[in-house]
């Protein structure tokens, strides 16, 4: 059972980690504003499910890419082209999933705006 509380420390740890990042930060200020709109807006329940699951998914997507960038720079610390391919295909999940983001928020919040 110990083993199984310290995977969660582990995990933590990780979280911790990830929030030191530049884009990972950035990610926490637009959720934590989607949120704000969110209670400002009225969200119904589903609608609520939809945002959180979507936040999840950014910041999760992006943890993701940290680790892969990590991994890159770890086992190829010298320009490879195929190390530059992971980087940048993983930082592009997250971009497209990021632009996702935005026009899910705009179905959620645009018509209980105008």
């Amino acid at each position: 059972m110990g083993n199984f509380f310290r995977s969660f420390r582990f995990a933590f740890e990780g979280i911790r980690l990830a929030t030191k990042e530049r884009n990972m930060r950035f990610h926490l200020v637009c959720a934590s504003i989607a949120i704000f709109a969110g209670f400002f807006s009225k969200l119904s329940a589903v609608e609520w499910l939809i945002l959180i699951i979507t936040i999840a998914l950014v910041i999760g997507l992006e943890m993701v890419n940290t680790a892969i960038e990590n991994v890159v720079d770890l086992v190829s610390p010298e320009f490879h082209p195929l190390a530059k391919a992971a980087k940048d295909v993983a930082a592009g999940a997250v971009l497209v999933f990021a632009i996702a983001s935005i026009i899910i928020g705009m179905i959620l919040f645009l018509p209980k705006w105008f």
